[in-house]
């Protein structure tokens, strides 16, 4: 697994540490790849049936 760095808005870093304080997920790091792997579902299939490749698996 790679490390990335980001910046976010303190509005949504409150929002994930306040999931995380309830229970939701385990770190806020795990917040953030469930909110990836969630974008690339949706997302994935579309863009790569626009690139002329045949399917993606999550």
């Amino acid at each position: 697994m790679q490390r990335i760095t980001m910046r976010l808005p303190e509005q949504q870093i409150s929002l994930l540490q306040q999931m995380v304080d309830a229970g939701e997920f385990p770190s806020i790091s795990e917040a953030i790849r469930a909110a990836v792997r969630d974008l690339v579902e949706k997302r994935a299939n579309r863009v790569l049936k626009e690139s002329d490749q045949v399917s993606f698996k999550v």
